[in-house]
């Protein structure tokens, strides 16, 4: 069964086409590529396969939610808008209000829980970076939130007189200020990581350090400039979100 996911984010929208054993095609778009009528995303997706299903997460506001809708019209198949809920495909939300959980949260769990059934610090890295704590049973037992990498840069040069927006290097001893911005960046991002992985693995019954500690999975446009710095052991999912909704799919469809 075909299964069409697509994950509106707050910079980008990526897709996924799922043909019930691996991904057909994948691809990515900004929202003024969403909304641009010369390559715009209708013929994009005109051109996949017909899906059996539908599946979106969206957190990028009614506005992305219409364009995704106008872009669809031609595609005859059921479409679901994923929301976050008490329980899903394995995953039990332990939020204080469950449906305030961010979709793309909630369907990277999902994701990660398909992927293995251990403990589990689920990293997002992207416009913000969302560190979240899955157990062993698969209780999501609450999460961190914090600007991005590249956020965290451009707050540093809108709000201050003298920092500049400029692309540096990590460098363990930074020595001019372009690398002491990307370097202090991605200690911040690294140590926030590797901090919620400690807890994860102490009520997990291991250590950081053990092979009875957490996993820890990472996900996003940042990934990849982030997880060079980690010090713990990792696993890159170029596709976790993409993942959980398909399982949200295949649940709803059994």
């Amino acid at each position: 069964m075909n299964i069409l996911a697509i994950d509106c984010g707050n910079t980008r929208i990526k897709w996924g086409l799922w043909n019930g054993a691996a991904w057909l095609r994948v691809g990515a778009m900004t929202h003024d590529e969403l909304e641009d009528a010369r390559t715009g995303v209708a013929p994009t997706f005109a051109s996949l396969p017909r899906p059996a299903r539908v599946v979106i997460a969206n957190v990028a506001g009614d506005g992305v939610r219409a364009a995704i809708e106008r872009a669809l019209a031609r595609i005859d198949a059921p479409v679901t808008w994923a929301r976050s809920l008490e329980r899903q495909c394995g995953v039990i939300n332990c939020y204080g209000a469950p449906a305030t959980l961010g979709v793309d949260r909630w369907a990277a769990l999902i994701g990660a829980r398909h992927v293995q059934s251990g403990a589990c610090v689920v990293v997002g890295a992207g416009t913000a970076t969302t560190i979240d704590l899955l157990s062993a049973s698969g209780e999501f037992r609450g999460g961190v939130i914090l600007p991005g990498l590249d956020l965290m840069k451009r707050s540093l040069a809108e709000h201050t007189a003298r920092l500049p927006l400029a692309d540096g290097v990590y460098a363990d001893e930074p020595r001019s200020t372009e690398d002491a911005i990307e370097s202090g960046a991605l200690h911040a991002q690294a140590g926030a990581i590797e901090r919620m992985h400690a807890l994860a693995s102490a009520w997990s019954g291991g250590s950081a350090a053990s092979s009875q500690g957490a996993a820890c999975m990472i996900c996003g446009g940042a990934a990849a400039r982030i997880a060079e710095q980690l010090r713990i052991a990792h696993r890159r999912v170029e596709h976790l979100v993409l993942d959980g909704l398909v399982c949200m799919a295949q649940e709803q469809a059994a």
